[in-house]
């Protein structure tokens, strides 16, 4: 479906968002808004930070109205793995991003793709990206349970700049309504636990330590990074990566990847 300059339902729409903005319907309003042009499954407003964990705003509510097991398990810890918030901790920049230009080349094949991805979200991501400050994005995520289309797509890019500005715009609501729930505010990034219990895991096996590098490498394996993309990411090259790689697994005592991922799953239930 297109819009039309004469489209006035269109116009009277983003007109009744933007005095929504300080309400408490305005994400529905927008999901509701986008819905009618661009078919979606799931939807989630939050902010990433680097930190603590991501604030969440708004989600689409689940069909029984009780909590998504999944979505707390993402917000317990996943998110670390999930590309859409890689990429926005190591680019900080304002724009719509597709699961495609963000993911690693071999997220497919992770636990976190299998356990998770394709689970909750299905088939396919999209996400408004309005960059706040360097350290914090606020993001509006469409998850669907088929691929987006290339029109699909260029209807949200058209209109993108209006959809990031009225994100940018409605912040301070938020920012005010979550003053006072400090619990959230306050959570401490997650990695320490992750940390923690690599360390722990390897002075049980082996009584060794893991090295930082061995920690950066395991993280990005879990996110589906191939030995030549985190060979990139942290500058060394490729043969060093798979070193890294054996010295870890050695230390830890494993022979997988899926033992690894059970060891980050453990961190974040501690």
């Amino acid at each position: 479906m297109t819009i039309a300059l004469q489209d006035m339902a269109w116009h009277r729409s983003v007109g009744q968002l933007i005095e929504a903005l300080d309400r408490p319907n305005f994400w529905a309003q927008l999901v509701r808004l986008l819905d009618q042009y661009v078919s979606f499954d799931s939807w989630v407003a939050l902010q990433f930070s680097s930190g603590q964990r991501p604030q969440v705003f708004a989600e689409s509510p689940a069909e029984d109205g009780s909590p998504d097991q999944l979505f707390q398990d993402y917000l317990k810890g996943l998110y670390l793995l999930d590309p859409f918030y890689v990429a926005s901790r190591e680019r900080s920049q304002s724009g719509l991003f597709r699961l495609a230009e963000v993911a690693p080349e071999h997220l497919e094949l992770t636990e976190y793709y299998q356990r998770y991805f394709r689970l909750n979200v299905v088939a396919d991501e999209i996400q408004f990206n309005c960059q706040i400050d360097q350290d914090r994005t606020l993001c509006l995520s469409l998850g669907s349970t088929q691929r987006f289309s290339a029109e699909q797509i260029a209807l949200l890019s058209m209109i993108q700049p209006w959809v990031i500005a009225l994100l940018r715009q409605r912040l301070p609501f938020e920012l005010e309504a979550a003053a006072s729930d400090a619990d959230q505010l306050d959570t401490p990034l997650p990695m320490s636990n992750w940390r923690k219990q690599l360390e722990a895991s390897a002075q049980h096996s082996r009584g060794a330590q893991l090295t930082a590098r061995e920690l950066d490498v395991g993280r990005l394996m879990l996110s589906g990074c191939s030995s030549k993309e985190i060979a990139r990411k942290l500058a060394i090259s490729a043969e060093t990566v798979r070193v890294h790689k054996k010295h870890m697994y050695s230390k830890l005592g494993i022979k997988s990847q899926s033992e690894l991922f059970s060891i980050f799953l453990q961190a974040q239930n501690a």
